[in-house]
């Protein structure tokens, strides 16, 4: 079955997760996924934990690709790189901006040799802007988009994210965007184009619904105190007897109806978007729910559709009924030959007529070095010369 990506060419230069995230995913709808590292290997692949001699970080963005290794400090390695790109239709890039115009192999050098290029370059800040070459991890773009401070519980503190939001949502996902709305605008254009790609910017965006309540209130929202971070009843997480959690999320009058009932509370009910009762059904609903285990409450509430969940960690999550059926995790037995097996995330996106092909091989580095660059016009002896001068 012929993929949506299918002979598409990617050159991706980008390393540990945002650009390697965005690049997996379209190499999973069929991408012809080029990863270009530095001898000796892309920094990402040094990260523990480690199964058969891999990062199992590295191979959980880096399924479905080739490498090779192209050190771009030396001249002979820029000339290949500019050879690739002549065939190619994507490259990505992660580094500060201006690292590769100094190399002479920015967008607007590459435009001259493939106008249908579509060059995208992920960063921290942007391509423009004070901040454009500060330094940065997700954790300081989510602190000046607004996300840091407003993740946080009720004493105000920010709370550190178990989940890379800036880096994903901001970096990955909307660089996936941003290369299918420029390989679609190729088709009626025939030229590519750049693609900005700020983390920071991304991450704010996510906050689109937070700044409609924030105008609309004229006030900045209290962490932890408004309707969707913990300052509602019906809308919250709940400590259990056995010290694990359960969360409610009633926002319907019939939901917020069912819960009440179930706790044999049916006087909450009429109370449900009461500003001043709130800090009181918190408090009494939090004593009822440390009455049963967490299991105890999900067995309870099993015949009532209230939006009512167990907080799952992941070796619950592996094993969850929906999971397992949405092929969300998938699990590598005998990573790399290692004897341990691995889980990685499977590819949320299914599309009917052209699905997903998830291979799970994960590339050593430069492993494909010499079937590139012989698929490039090189000859086996320009190939060995490479090897032996430290260009790949």
């Amino acid at each position: 079955m012929k993929r949506p990506l299918d002979g598409i060419k990617i050159l991706d230069l980008s390393r540990y997760l945002p650009g390697p995230f965005a690049t997996q995913f379209l190499a999973d709808f069929g991408a012809d996924v080029i990863k270009i590292e530095e001898p000796g290997g892309e920094l990402g692949r040094a990260l523990p934990p480690f199964a058969g001699g891999m990062g199992t970080r590295f191979a959980s963005v880096n399924r479905n690709k080739k490498s090779i290794t192209l050190d771009l400090k030396k001249d002979e390695a820029r000339k290949i790189f500019m050879k690739l790109a002549e065939s190619a239709d994507v490259v990505v890039d992660q580094f500060r901006p201006g690292v590769m115009d100094k190399l002479g192999l920015g967008y607007e050098s590459l435009k001259k040799i493939n106008k249908g290029l579509i060059y995208c370059s992920i960063t921290g800040y942007g391509l423009s802007g004070p901040w454009m070459k500060a330094a940065g991890h997700d954790v300081n773009y989510l602190n000046i988009s607004g996300v840091s401070g407003l993740t946080a519980g009720r004493d105000g503190a920010p709370v550190m994210s178990s989940v890379q939001i800036a880096d994903v949502a901001g970096g990955s996902l909307y660089s996936v965007i941003g290369i299918l709305l420029a390989l679609f605008a190729r088709t009626r254009t025939g030229e590519g184009q750049l693609c900005d790609i700020a983390m920071m910017d991304g991450a704010l965006s996510l906050l689109s619904y937070t700044i409609g309540e924030w105008s609309g209130n004229g006030r900045c929202p209290a962490p932890g105190r408004e309707f969707l971070t913990g300052g509602f009843a019906m809308y919250n997480v709940y400590r259990c007897s056995d010290g694990r959690y359960v969360s409610l999320g009633a926002i319907e009058q019939k939901f917020w109806q069912g819960f009440c009932e179930g706790i044999g509370r049916v006087e909450f009910a009429p109370l449900q978007y009461n500003i001043e009762k709130q800090e009181e059904l918190i408090v009494e609903i939090s004593g009822i729910m440390l009455t049963k285990t967490r299991d105890e409450w999900v067995e309870h509430f099993r015949s009532r559709d209230i939006c009512f969940t167990p907080v799952l960690d992941l070796d619950e999550v592996s094993e969850h009924e929906q999971v397992r059926a949405r092929e969300m995790m998938i699990k590598v037995m005998n990573f790399m030959g290692s004897g341990a097996d691995i889980h990685v995330a499977g590819n949320p996106v299914k599309l009917s007529g052209t699905p997903c092909d998830i291979e799970l091989k994960f590339p050593q580095t430069g492993e494909d070095t010499e079937n590139v660059l012989r698929e490039a016009g090189y000859t086996v002896e320009e190939i060995e010369r490479f090897k032996e001068s430290g260009v790949v």
